[in-house]
């Protein structure tokens, strides 16, 4: 099993299949536009419930319960998304819509578990979050235009071998996991900061 564990309290976990099919790369793409669309509505709706909670959480210093669910839904169907367009998984991501912080389990190689905070929130940070989160988001800038270059690689790999080299397939992963906590801070679900770290 390759994991990408932490103590952050947003985390992706990956098991990786020992062969990818050689013609993958040429259509997931082309299979993941449906996921594409629901995940751009998705998203719409978490950046609203962002500004809601964002309003909420000045307020009354808590998080509601629904809104942290939603978002650790959508945050776990874009790292599923993501991760079948890349070519690193065969098995069609399912149009799943759980709302629950903990991974329902039904898509088992990729795993995302979100531990939201709902009680006694830092009013301070999240007040200020659009401004603390600025360096994240262009480390996460940076590490996006390198990652487009590592699935450039695994593209080929994939094509001519039936499998990704493994440390390119690591920091694809990783990037992925990145997002995840970046977003996950910024969409208020956490007030930790995520670490600038890939692992």
């Amino acid at each position: 099993m390759q994991a990408t564990p932490g103590s952050y309290p947003a985390t992706l976990t990956y098991d990786p299949p020992e062969k990818i099919a050689n013609w993958r790369p040429l259509v997931h793409w082309l299979l993941a536009i449906p996921h594409y669309i629901v995940l751009y509505v998705l998203r719409i709706v978490a950046e609203v419930l962002a500004i809601v909670a964002w309003f909420i959480i000045l307020f009354t210093g808590r998080l509601p319960e629904g809104i942290a669910n939603f978002q650790a839904m959508y945050l776990r169907y874009q790292a599923r998304t993501f991760t079948y367009a890349g070519f690193l998984e065969e098995e069609y991501p399912p149009f799943a819509f759980e709302m629950m912080s903990p991974d329902p389990g039904d898509y088992p190689r990729i795993r995302v578990d979100v531990q939201s905070e709902l009680e006694n929130r830092n009013r301070l940070t999240v007040g200020f979050r659009l401004i603390l989160v600025l360096p994240q988001l262009v480390v996460l800038f940076v590490l996006w235009i390198a990652a487009t270059i590592v699935f450039i690689i695994g593209f080929f790999a994939v094509l001519f071998t039936g499998k990704w080299p493994v440390g390119l397939r690591q920091f694809a992963i990783n990037v992925i996991q990145y997002q995840l906590r970046v977003e996950s801070y910024l969409f208020l679900v956490v007030d930790e900061y995520p670490p600038f770290a890939l692992t």
